[in-house]
């Protein structure tokens, strides 16, 4: 086990391999399969800490945008949180790291994405979709430009659904129309990305 955070191993893949096709900004939603398979691939451990300030590798971060009837999750940063820079901000999906144990017994992306799920939220119903909708790749901060966004939308069949840390964050479900008005002061990139390159699109 870790003795820290910066001990933790994560997955990475070489930007100059993932990019070998050309680069791009924001959320890419073609060629997909490709990208996929060239991380199942390509894609490496190395420790957290001596990945957070190296663009020429990319974080992979499974980011899980949830819907019911149209309608998306979006859940609120309290107090309690950790980061005081996103007390009362908005945020569209969950999702973290992949470590070694997620590969351990089957699919390592599939198996980190639903972890991570399953740390995160409590959903009560069943899950009628999992489908991957982009891949954010944003160079404009240093902490996006280390990380990898591989962006899922899975819909619910009932809107039972909830935040675990219920003292850093709470969640509502919200239509599409007025998500806008709860994220638009939200100092994630990858939010404001997803709302106009994706969930906008929906409206």
């Amino acid at each position: 086990m870790p003795t820290s955070k910066d001990d933790e191993q994560i997955l990475v893949i070489k930007a100059e391999t993932l990019f070998e096709r050309g680069k791009w900004q924001g959320l890419r939603i073609d060629n997909l399969d490709y990208y996929i398979n060239l991380i199942r691939e390509k894609a490496e451990f190395k420790r957290r800490g001596d990945m957070e300030n190296d663009p020429s590798f990319k974080q992979i971060i499974p980011y899980i945008l949830f819907s019911f009837k149209n309608n998306f999750f979006a859940y609120k940063y309290l107090n309690g949180a950790g980061e005081k820079r996103l007390v009362d901000a908005y945020q569209l999906g969950v999702g973290g790291h992949i470590n070694p144990a997620d590969g351990k017994s089957g699919d390592i992306l599939e198996i980190g994405m639903m972890r991570e799920w399953n740390e995160e939220v409590n959903f009560k119903g069943k899950l009628l979709d999992k489908k991957l909708v982009g891949i954010i790749n944003d160079d404009t901060g240093a902490v996006e430009q280390v990380h990898l966004g591989l962006v899922y939308n899975f819909v619910g069949d009932k809107p039972e659904i909830s935040i675990k840390e219920t003292k850093k964050m709470e969640g509502m479900l919200v239509e599409p129309q007025n998500i806008w008005q709860y994220i638009k002061g939200n100092p994630s990139i990858w939010t404001q990305i997803i709302y106009k390159d994706y969930i906008s699109k929906l409206i």
